[in-house]
């Protein structure tokens, strides 16, 4: 089964998580968070099944999120306003983020990912 894997080529951590997902033989689609970042109704699916808070998809060390002063305003918004956010800009989300439809990893810890991803 092909693992979606949204992320940036340029980031180190996405090429590790990739990197260590090809090593386990997955298969992969590789979509580009800067130009295609998932949509509204893809990031609910995505937060939902991960079973994580909608605030764990934010990029919480990245230049967008830092101008634009979130980690103050995010407390006051609803999940829905987060999501849109999230939505409208792929660089405010947390990379990279892998699914197999059912599953959902953000980021790369590899015991998470032997946790999640090693039976490939």
């Amino acid at each position: 089964m092909k693992l979606k894997v949204y992320q940036y080529a340029k980031c180190g951590t996405c090429r590790k998580a990739v990197k260590w997902l090809e090593a386990k033989g997955h298969e992969l689609e590789l979509i580009p968070i800067f130009d295609t970042p998932p949509s509204k109704d893809e990031l609910t699916e995505l937060i939902q099944k991960s079973g994580l808070e909608v605030k764990k998809f934010f990029n919480t060390s990245g230049e967008v999120y830092k101008e634009q002063q979130l980690k103050d305003k995010l407390p006051d918004m609803s999940q829905e306003e987060q999501i849109a956010l999230l939505a409208s800009n792929g660089r405010l989300i947390k990379r990279p983020i892998v699914t197999d439809g059912d599953q959902v990893t953000v980021g790369f810890k590899e015991e998470t990912y032997e946790q999640q991803w090693s039976n490939g």
